[in-house]
C-alpha cells in the first residue's frame, strides 16, 4: 500500500463555518484492481502511463455514438445509484472503490479513471474540502462528512460521466445548504444549454446562482467535452467570461460539473499530484451530468431509462 502526503498550507478563518475538523488526511492506497481481459479498453489504459493522445474528435457525436452514449450513460447512472445506496457510515473510500470497479467490469465496461494519466483507483472519491479528484483509501467516512463520488465507464467505444455529492450521517446546516444549492447550480447551467447558446452562457447561470447563495465557484476545474474521448477538447467554464463565446450545436457531448465553495473557491494540491483541495479548508460539493445539446435543451446521458438519477433520489443523509 502506498502513503501520500497532505501539504501543509495556511488556514483562513480556522473558526469559520465548515471547516473540517480534524481535516482530510490521507490514507494508504491498495494495490490497483484488475480489469478482466475480454474488457475493451479505452485507447490511453493502452498506452505508457496512461497518457492519453491530443484531442481529435468532433464536439458532435454521430448517430450511433449517441445511441451507444445513451446506453453507456445509463449504466453509469446504474452504478451510481448502486453505489450510493451501498454507503454507509464507517465504510472506506477504498471499499467504495471496489464496489465501482466490481460493477463496472460485471456490466462489461471499463472504469474510464482507472490509469488515466496515471490515476490508481477506477473511481473519484473527495471528501469535505477535497474538490475533485480524490483517491479512494482507507480513510472511514464519519456521521458530518459530505463525500463526491465520481463515476465513469467507457464501454462500445464511449465514456459515460456524472458525479453526485452525498451527505453522511448528520451534516450541519452549511453543508446541507452547499450540497443542495450545488445540485441547484448544476441544473440551472442545464437549463442554458440549447443549440444557438453560448458555452458562456452555462457559466453564467452557475455563477449567478452560486454568488446568490454565497458560494465560491471553483475554476481550475472545468467541464469538458465527452464521448469517443474522456476529455475532448471542447471546454465548459462553471464561471462567466463572456470569451468564452462557444456556440453550441446540436449533438454535441459534454459534461457540466459545477464545484462550488463554502469559503475560498482557490485550489491547494497534494503531493499524490491529484488531490485538490480547498486553501482555506472549508467545505465543497460537486455534482455532475453528461449531456447532448439538442435544437431543444439539454438531453441528460447519465440517467437510467427510467429516467432516474442519483441526483434526485440521494437529497437527504444516508446513514
Amino acid at each position: 500500500m502506498a502513503k501520500r502526503k497532505r501539504r501543509v498550507a495556511p488556514t483562513v478563518g480556522a473558526g469559520s463555518i465548515a471547516v473540517s475538523h480534524p481535516p482530510v488526511q490521507p490514507g494508504l492506497v491498495s494495490s490497483r484492481r484488475v480489469v478482466p481481459a475480454g474488457v475493451e479498453r479505452p485507447p490511453y489504459a493502452l498506452m505508457p502511463g496512461g497518457e492519453p493522445h491530443p484531442p481529435t474528435s468532433s464536439p458532435v457525436r454521430t448517430r450511433e455514438e449517441l445511441e451507444a452514449m445513451r446506453r453507456t450513460g445509463a449504466l453509469a447512472a446504474e452504478i451510481l445509484i448502486a453505489t450510493c445506496e451501498h454507503v454507509r457510515v464507517g465504510m472506506t473510500s477504498d471499499a467504495i472503490d471496489r464496489f465501482v470497479h466490481d460493477a463496472s467490469v460485471a456490466a462489461g465496461a471499463y472504469p474510464s479513471p482507472l490509469g488515466y494519466r496515471g490515476f490508481p483507483k477506477s473511481v473519484c472519491t473527495s471528501v469535505n474540502e477535497v474538490i475533485c479528484h480524490g483517491i479512494p483509501d482507507s480513510r472511514r467516512l464519519a456521521s458530518g462528512d459530505i463525500i463526491n463520488i465520481d463515476v465513469t465507464v467507457y464501454r462500445e467505444g464511449v465514456h459515460g460521466d456524472t458525479s453526485v455529492t452525498l451527505m453522511i450521517g448528520e451534516p450541519d446546516d452549511h453543508s446541507r445548504r452547499l450540497v443542495t444549492e450545488t445540485r441547484v447550480a448544476l441544473y440551472e447551467g442545464i437549463g442554458t444549454v440549447v443549440a444557438g447558446a453560448q458555452v458562456s452562457d452555462i457559466g453564467r447561470a452557475i455563477q449567478n446562482h452560486a454568488f446568490k447563495h454565497n458560494l465560491g465557484v471553483v475554476r481550475e476545474f472545468i467541464g469538458h467535452g465527452v464521448g469517443t474521448e474522456f476529455h475532448s477538447g471542447l471546454q465548459v467554464p462553471h464561471y462567466y467570461d463572456r470569451r468564452h463565446s462557444t456556440v453550441l450545436a446540436e449533438g454535441m457531448t459534454f459534461t457540466i460539473e459545477p464545484m462550488l465553495t463554502l469559503g475560498s473557491p482557490q485550489v491547494d494540491m497534494w503531493d499524490d499530484g491529484w488531490t485538490a483541495v480547498t486553501v482555506d479548508g472549508r467545505r465543497t460539493a460537486q455534482f455532475e451530468h453528461t449531456l447532448v445539446c439538442t435544437p431543444n435543451g439539454a438531453e441528460i446521458l447519465t440517467q437510467t431509462a427510467a429516467g432516474e438519477c442519483a441526483h434526485e433520489l440521494f437529497t437527504e443523509p444516508v446513514d
